[in-house]
């Protein structure tokens, strides 16, 4: 199990900041004008691990780590080493796949439960599932119990990009779920396929009711939005509505706004090209599909997403923080009505997978590397 390791780092960094045009009007190549200045906060390595993949804040201090191997662990910011969760089951772990996301049931202080995602292995390949468990501590131990898969992608198959993000509705009485096109890229327009698609699903893994195509029945009815390649950040933004990151192909990573019904075009068109050069349709040729609010062509590789709510940055109120792997960065995006603008972009000492927000305000953060770092960031 490795150490908690302690210690202030503080750095400086460089803030890119993207004129970002309403895609409708950008061009193929919106690229960054940079600005260099000081990052406003100083960064605490809490932990590391082997690859982790995703954090929930259970308060201030506490909170739960995915790493993509297949362990989960309890970390405690006031000491200790990080404690590993008993119970995970099996994992899949290959290139993207493994171990995914985890949150905290919406009523977690009194039931003690948490949902998580994983890939599976299986007859035929893998596939994403939806789990949950109730989380049971004692002294120095913790261990899932009772856990159950609500929800599994099916049928089984081979490649990376599972997707695998959990986003509690608002009323806290349903949840969205990504799921990626596991390299399959046609799989996004087969609407009986659940790949490519954003589904909305009740607490117990069932079509949410109300959706689109709700009488259709099968991935039909579970299905919320449509023709989405690679999502890996997906929350709710302060005025109740839906976003979305998604990696595009060699160019064209996206942030999206979640609408019921919607397809957003993967891969009949994108900002981005095939990784074998050949051009795909842009957005603009096809007026049935969504084009996105916000585009990187060069790309960020975009990771986990969150909104920050704290008191903390006051500048951040309301603004999106989204992780970027190939940039090594952490975005702050401002979001105005259908539209967004990236308006920093934070030099970070690796790639940055997930992001979430303390009850204290504090920004949390980890690295996609082994080691990988888990990082509390709080004002200078």
């Amino acid at each position: 199990m490795p150490a908690a390791l302690r210690g202030i780092l503080l750095a400086t960094a460089t803030i890119v900041s993207l004129t970002a045009i309403p895609a409708s009007a950008a061009p193929d190549n919106a690229g960054p004008n940079k600005v260099t200045t000081k990052v406003p906060f100083q960064t605490q390595t809490v932990a590391r691990f082997d690859l982790p993949w995703a954090i929930a804040m259970i308060d201030a201090d506490r909170l739960i780590v995915t790493t993509k191997p297949g362990k989960m662990f309890l970390v405690d910011h006031r000491g200790g080493d990080p404690v590993e969760v008993a119970g995970v089951p099996k994992v899949e772990h290959a290139g993207q796949n493994g171990l995914l996301d985890v949150a905290l049931a919406p009523d977690f202080a009194q039931s003690h439960r948490i949902y998580f995602t994983y890939v599976e292995p299986g007859d035929g390949g893998s596939s994403l599932a939806l789990a949950r468990a109730e989380l049971k501590e004692q002294k120095g131990s913790a261990r899932l119990d009772g856990m159950e898969v609500i929800w599994r992608q099916m049928p089984k198959g081979k490649g990376g990009q599972p997707g695998g993000i959990i986003a509690f509705a608002p009323d806290g009485k349903s949840l969205f779920l990504t799921s990626g096109d596991r390299m399959r890229p046609e799989t996004a327009q087969n609407p009986d396929l659940a790949l490519g698609k954003v589904l909305h699903l009740t607490l117990d893994g069932k079509p949410a009711p109300g959706n689109p195509d709700a009488k259709a029945g099968g991935v039909r009815a579970e299905t919320w939005t449509t023709g989405h390649r690679n999502p890996y950040g997906l929350a709710f933004a302060p005025d109740g509505r839906l976003w979305l990151d998604e990696m595009g192909p060699k160019g064209g990573d996206e942030l999206n706004l979640i609408e019921p019904g919607v397809n957003y075009g993967w891969p009949e068109v994108s900002y981005g090209d095939n990784y074998n050069g050949t051009p795909i349709p842009k957005p603009p040729t096809r007026p049935e599909f969504r084009e996105p609010a916000l585009y990187w062509n060069p790309v960020i590789a975009p990771a986990g997403l969150a909104f920050y709510e704290g008191d903390l940055f006051p500048a951040w109120k309301g603004s999106a923080l989204i992780g970027g792997l190939k940039t090594q960065s952490l975005s702050r995006v401002t979001i105005k009505g259908d539209t967004a603008h990236e308006d920093e972009r934070f030099a970070m000492e690796g790639r940055i997978r997930d992001v979430a927000v303390a009850p204290d305000g504090a920004v949390w953060v980890i690295e996609d590397a082994n080691p990988g770092r888990l990082l509390r960031l709080s004002p200078r």
